[in-house]
Order: structure tokens, then sequence, then C-alpha cells
């Protein structure tokens, strides 16, 4: 009888109701639709509104990333990187907690045992004799197991449950931070070479031109000023190679200190100009705005609220009875020859009802959970339309990139033209080297400017694909690519 009451209670138990509200998602406060207009008038050809979720392409980042090196450095820092690892770890706490609070719906069952021996004064032994008792026992006991009638466990049970969740999210999110960031950071070392090439072969000409116009000097065809002026681009020149020199140099600690390997930034296998480096593939057509929803900072942001919504079945839950248990079975004796023997059972059942009366502090909880909850919500909201913007503005710029591009490209076409005719026309004799310095200091400038605007190119396609929450792979997937070569 008594087996069949203690399953009984264990049913009702597990099978308890929330009193938590019922969760509903917010309405999303952005668009059904990208954002139109002049800036974005490449960008709807190629992402055009649609309602159907389920068409987004779940684009792997080794399927996306289409260059062999970069694949590789990124492989590298998914297995290494200190802060991902940090992030798995905070995952693992919040599962040990979620299983912590998961437990408090189960009793606890001791097991224990106590032997004594105390001696009776002649006063107070009912045989008129002082003597001395012995006490043994031995059984098993749970000790105020709350049962949950009204859901109080199972809520705190659920809050920590999406916390755990929430936590899961926010290591998907630093997988896919992580995977642009090192993106850009081999791009950036990449285009900061390039410069660098750029200013050693500008002092290398440089330096030729001022040998050229000091020859002149001493054969008196030209003038002091002119070695003057020469001199100025060719410690220009200089500056800039330093300059830049110190920034691969940082580059190359950044990318190193990402993928947690020194190797990360070899000059021997990196490319030292941008187009050496394979472009990434172009993001399929037919995404809709509610692909925002997808993201892991804004699951992150939707975990949060549902643990909130939870978190005031609890509060709730707190202005019922709590209902507690307390048992114990097993055997007492004086003698420990006769502890098990079978008129020593003894056993104990103690159930205890608490009923709130009066406690202001349950319904300034319940309100305080209330407006934790709205705070929640206002946080997710905000993550969507910070999403949005996000994916607006790499949207803004692919719309408007290769035009750039191409004007700049042109503008470097032009520079250089004039530099070649100012030097040709100072050469015969025909102008000043004053022009050729004008001439010269445009063209280089435009060079540095065309290496940054594709390089804007290029990191905004990676921010696109960021931006769309691509990049997260699984973390059995990620030890295997870095152990398997071959699958790079």
């Amino acid at each position: 009888m008594k087996t069949h009451f203690c399953i009984l209670l264990l049913t009702v138990a597990a099978a308890g109701c929330t009193m938590a509200p019922k969760y509903a998602r917010p309405t999303a406060p952005v668009p059904g639709q990208w954002p139109s207009g002049p800036a974005y008038a490449q960008t709807n050809a190629t992402i055009a509104p649609t309602n159907d979720v389920s068409s987004v392409p779940d684009l792997n980042w080794r399927q996306f990333y289409t260059d062999p090196r970069l694949k590789e450095i990124i492989a590298q820092a998914l297995a290494n990187n200190r802060d991902l690892r940090a992030a798995a770890l905070h995952v693992e706490k919040a599962r040990a907690q979620y299983g912590i609070r998961r437990s408090a719906l189960l009793p606890v069952v001791d097991a224990g045992g106590t032997a004594g021996k105390f001696r009776v004064p002649q006063d107070f032994s009912g045989s008129g004799q002082a003597q001395t008792v012995g006490t043994y026992s031995a059984g098993l006991g749970v000790a105020s197991w709350e049962i949950d009638f009204f859901g109080r466990v199972r809520s705190l049970s659920q809050e920590a449950q999406q916390q755990y969740f929430a936590t899961e999210q926010a290591r998907r999110n630093t997988q896919i931070v992580l995977i642009s960031s090192v993106a850009q950071a081999y791009l950036a070392l990449v285009a900061d070479r390039e410069n660098l090439g750029i200013a050693q072969q500008t002092l290398e000409t440089q330096q030729a031109s001022y040998d050229l116009v000091k020859r002149r000097f001493e054969l008196e065809l030209a003038t002091q000023l002119d070695v003057s002026r020469a001199q100025v681009p060719v410690d220009t020149a200089r500056r800039d190679v330093v300059t830049y020199t110190q920034q691969v140099a940082k580059d190359e600690n950044a990318l190193n200190l990402l993928v947690g390997s020194s190797a990360a930034a070899d000059s021997s296998i990196t490319p030292t100009n941008l187009s050496g480096v394979m472009p990434p593939k172009e993001i399929a057509s037919g995404l809709s705005s509610e692909v925002l929803l997808r993201r892991p900072d804004v699951l992150e942001a939707e975990d949060l609220l549902k643990g909130a919504n939870a978190d005031i079945g609890a509060a709730r839950a707190n202005f019922f009875p709590r209902i507690s248990l307390s048992t114990a079975v097993g055997t007492a004796s004086s003698d420990l020859g006769n502890l098990f023997k079978s008129a020593s059972g003894v056993w104990s059942y103690t159930p205890q009802l608490v009923m709130p009366i009066f406690d202001p502090r349950t319904w300034y909880t319940l309100r305080a959970s209330k407006v934790q909850r709205n705070i929640a919500v206002a946080q997710y909201e905000k993550a969507i339309q910070s999403s949005f913007r996000d994916v607006a503005d790499a949207l803004a710029v692919r719309g408007t990139v290769d035009e750039q591009v191409a004007a700049q490209e042109s503008l470097v076409h032009a520079n250089a033209e004039t530099y070649r005719l100012a030097y040709s026309r100072y050469d015969k004799g025909l102008d000043s080297f004053l022009s050729v310095l004008d001439a010269q200091r445009s063209f280089f400038a435009s060079q540095q400017v065309l290496v940054l605007t594709q390089l804007s190119k290029r990191e905004n396609e990676v921010r696109l694909y960021e931006v769309l929450g691509g990049g997260w792979e699984p973390e059995k997937a990620i030890k295997l690519a870095a152990k398997s070569p071959s699958s790079r």
C-alpha cells in the first residue's frame, strides 16, 4: 500500500503543470522585405523578398569560402580559439545548472546508519539500577522533498533550460563572429601587404627619379629646388614603407591571436594582393527578412524571453501552498545482532504543508518577474531591429561597391597616365618637376584608395554572410575538420 502511494505521489509530481503564461512569439518589428532605393538597385535583383523561410539555404562556411588557405586558417581558429573554447565551457556549465534545477523534481534519497551507547543513571532507570544502553539503526530516507503540485519547481527548471539554450545560441554566435573576424583579419593582412608592395615600388620609382634629377643638377640642367622637391616623395615613400611594415606586423599578430597559432600569418603561403584571394560564393537569392529570426543572437534573446516567461510561473506558484514530504524506513535495535531481524523495522512519514497568509514579497516578486519579461521582449525586438539594420547596411554596400571599385580603377588608370605624361614633359624640358610630384602623389594615393575599396568589397561579402546568420557548424564537425587536412 505504501509503495503504491509513493508511486502515486511521484506520478502526480512528474505530471504537474506550470502556472507560466502561454508563450507567444512577439511580432517582428521590421518590414517584411529589405529596403529599396538607389543604394539597393543591384541588390534587389538578386535578393528578392519571399515568405518561404524554409527555402533559405543553410550555406556551410566551407562552401561559402572558396580560398583554400583561408579555409585552412578558419579551421585552425575553430580548433584553437580561446574565446570559442570558453563559450563552449559556458554551455557545459549552463547544462549542469539546468540539470541541478531539473533534479529538484525528484526526491533525494539518503542512506544512513547510527550507533551509540549511553549510561542511564539509577534515578532514571526503570529497573532502579544504573545501566548502559546501546542503540543501532540503519535506513533510507527522503528529507523535505517538495511535491510540485503548482509547478514552482518545474517553472524554475524551464527557466534554467532556456538559459541553457540561450548559452548555446551565444556559443553559435561566437563561432559565427569568429569565422567572420578571421576572414576579415586575413583580408586586411593581404590588403596591407599589397599596400606595402605599392609603397616599396613607389619608393624605388621615386629614388630613380631623384637620382635622375640629381644627375641633371650636376649637369646644370636642373635647379637645387628640383633636387629638394625630388627628395620629398622619396622620404614620403620611405615613411609609408615603414608604416605599412608596422601595420602588416600588427595584422599578423591580430590574425595569430584569433587563430591561436603563430603559423596563421605565414608570409610564404599568404597572398601578397587581394586578387590572389579567391572570392567567396554569392549569397543565394530569395531571402526574406524572416531569415533574421534564425540568427543566433536573435534566438538567444528569444530563449531569454522564454526563460523570463517561465519565471512568472514560479512567481505565481509562490501564492499557493507548498507541500513537502519527509519519510524514512529502516531498522533499529538496542543490540547490533538483532538490527536486521523482522521485528526491528521502523518507519516515519511526515508530510508538511505551508500556506502563505501574508508575505508582501510574493507580490513584488511577481511584479518584478512581469517587468523582467517586458524587458526581455524589448531586448528581443531590439535584437531583430539591429539585425535588420546590419543586413540593410551590408546590402547597401553590396548594391554600390562594384560601381565604386570601377570608378576608382578608372581613376588609377587616369592618374597613371597623367604621371607618365608629366614625367615625359619634364624629361623633355617642357614642364617643371612640380607637375611630376603632383601627378605622382595623386597616382600613389589613388592606388591606396583602390586597395581599400577592394578590401571594403571583400569585407562586405564576409559581413553579409555573417549578419544573415551563416557560418555555424556543429562542434563535432569542427574537430573532425581540424584533424583532417584532406577535408579542406
